[in-house]
């Protein structure tokens, strides 16, 4: 399933904490029936907070991955360690382009028992609606799709953080790693994971869903609203 040409670096992972929704009701710093207050604006406020400061390097040029190919061509060593880390690239297929271009075909969230949740992209422009329901204490996992063209992407990583009233209540951060461009989309699962349950667990979360790499380029932004509920809703 997997086709991912580097290996997937440390990551870091940290679980729903309906607790600490919790203690911020009790101090009185949480605006819990706020009808006005607006998840989006404050996801924006959040991730702007949390942005590693971009370090401004003199790489040298860059070059399109034909001409990668082309330099230290009759370097046999060098000319392996390409062969390697391309594997079948058409290279008659990537053009000139110096910057990687990825797309994400798509999002599944796969729940055992259950049929596919395919999320649409670009998600809806709608911040306001809710985009799926799963039910509390439920076994799922994440799986996503995407093509890379035109050159190497290093260091592809996605992350998703997650609000619930105006309070964070989880964040992903997940390095995919280095891919060559190829026709074929590149499929990754995360492992899996268990949604919260109780009482102060339901009810509707904002999230924001990332995908960067490390030149700090943008592939997909995009937020969204669903909701955990006791059970599962009932098929229309």
């Amino acid at each position: 399933m997997f086709a991912a040409v580097g290996a997937v670096s440390k990551t870091k992972d940290v679980s729903f904490n309906v607790h600490l929704e919790e203690e911020h009701k009790n101090k009185g710093t949480n605006k819990v029936g706020d009808e006005n207050y607006d998840d989006v604006e404050q996801i924006e406020l959040d991730e702007d907070e949390e942005e590693e400061p971009k370090l401004e390097l003199d790489l040298g040029p860059q070059f399109s991955l034909k001409e990668q190919l082309e330099k230290d061509k009759d370097d046999e060593s060098l000319r392996k360690w390409k062969e390697q880390l391309l594997g079948n690239v058409d290279v008659s297929a990537v053009g000139e382009k110096i910057e990687p271009e990825v797309k994400i075909v798509s999002l599944t969230i796969i729940c055992q028992g259950r049929p596919d949740l395919i999320l649409p992209i670009p998600f809806t422009t709608d911040s306001k609606k809710t985009m799926f329901i799963l039910k509390e204490g439920s076994q799922y996992r994440l799986k996503f799709s995407f093509i890379v063209s035109n050159n190497i992407v290093s260091g592809l990583k996605y992350t998703n953080v997650v609000w619930k009233t105006g309070i964070r209540v989880d964040s992903t951060k997940k390095m995919l790693g280095t891919y060559s461009p190829q026709q074929e989309p590149y499929t990754y699962e995360l492992e899996e994971e268990i949604t919260p349950s109780g009482m102060f667990a339901r009810g509707t979360y904002s999230a924001r869903t990332k995908f960067v790499d490390d030149d700090r380029k943008c592939y997909l932004d995009a937020t969204y609203r669903f909701e955990i509920q006791k059970n599962w809703p009932t098929p229309h």
